[in-house]
């Protein structure tokens, strides 16, 4: 089950239990929305209680990160799992984004917020 906030530019995920299909089809189809309409955007994912994903949401995560390869600008992944820290890093071969694993929420936010800063 997921739940999943947004605001401009920005796309909210937090997972508990197993992240199904559905799931992500959900997920996909708000980023396919956003996209188009605001262009690229921020994404945070909060898998702290996510206890893991389906095997056919590893494939549709893999078509997705390379279909939309230059959508996003950076990736806050907020997890203790190590096997979750590695696979976040092996999606960056995928995308073009700044993708960053965090421990702490405020942290991961405070690097999101970042982003939205006017730079001179």
């Amino acid at each position: 089950m997921i739940t999943i906030e947004h605001s401009p530019n920005r796309v909210a995920v937090t997972v508990f239990g197993e992240f199904t299909l559905a799931d992500f089809k959900e997920f996909e189809e708000l980023v396919n929305y956003k996209v188009q309409f605001e262009g690229p955007v921020d994404l945070f994912f909060d898998l702290r209680q996510m206890i893991g994903f389906t095997l056919d949401v590893a494939w549709e995560e893999i078509q997705f990160s390379r279909k939309h390869s230059n959508d996003f600008r950076r990736i806050a992944v907020l997890t203790e799992d190590q096997w979750f820290t590695w696979s976040a890093w092996v999606s960056q071969m995928f995308v073009n984004a700044e993708v960053q694993v965090f421990t702490e929420e405020a942290d991961a936010r405070e690097w999101l917020e970042e982003s939205e800063e006017p730079t001179r």
